[in-house]
């Protein structure tokens, strides 16, 4: 079993102040952060395994990398909703809120009520984190009925007038996720985006002009066909 010290030394081990710039043109918060990539701490990881306790140590560290892998070693037999909404209320870069969406939170049946909880809410990286797992789940649960993904287009249509960057591109991330499961979800998807196109915000255009764009194209056409 790691120690915390051991994991934060591997990790400023393979620090790049370099890639700090770079990072901070795609918009992640650079506060708090040592430049190291995702895959090399996907690798760091998969040495460590599932540790709970470490995972909850590296969180409260507050550097970006130390909780993105603190999101990838937890156990999610473990999380429970108390831990889910302190990580969530703490997380202050879109980088950090889609890993631990989709690599602890989407894991667990609670990702479900999470969904509607947060997206009501308005700090914006836990409505992202709303939407974030709907797209996370569309992505991923292959086992999801196609219904549960039609009762959340009502709560994609609600968060579709929100202009900030990066939660109208996690509801536009959502809507285009649901439409690439199935042929029936992507005219759902389609439908609802034919109506948040109507809604006098800039930030429902784009949405809806962008997930109608993806949708409808050839690629998607013939993917769904297979």
């Amino acid at each position: 079993m790691a120690s915390l010290e051991e994991v934060l030394d591997r990790i400023k081990s393979m620090a790049r102040p370099d890639q700090l710039e770079g990072m901070a043109r795609y918009g992640m918060t650079v506060e708090r952060r040592l430049g190291v990539s995702v895959p090399e701490l996907r690798g760091l990881a998969k040495d460590l395994g599932r540790d709970h306790e470490l995972a909850l140590e590296l969180w409260k560290t507050g550097i970006a990398e130390a909780r993105l892998v603190a999101g990838m070693i937890d156990d999610p037999g473990k999380l429970t909703e108390a831990q889910m909404e302190e990580w969530v209320t703490g997380i202050d870069s879109w980088d950090v809120c889609d890993q631990v969406c989709m690599n602890l939170f989407e894991k667990v049946p609670l990702a479900w009520k999470k969904i509607i909880d947060w997206s009501g809410r308005e700090e914006e990286f836990v409505k992202r984190a709303s939407f974030a797992l709907i797209a996370c789940l569309a992505w991923h649960d292959k086992k999801a009925a196609d219904e549960k993904f039609i009762e959340l287009l009502p709560v994609i249509f609600r968060g579709a007038t929100d202009e900030r960057n990066f939660v109208k591109k996690a509801v536009n991330w959502a809507l285009r996720n649901i439409g690439k499961r199935n042929s029936n979800l992507n005219r759902a998807a389609i439908e609802m985006a034919g109506e948040i196109r109507q809604i006098d915000s800039r930030a429902a255009r784009w949405i809806a002009a962008d997930t109608i764009r993806e949708l409808e194209s050839e690629a998607v056409r013939k993917r769904l066909k297979k």
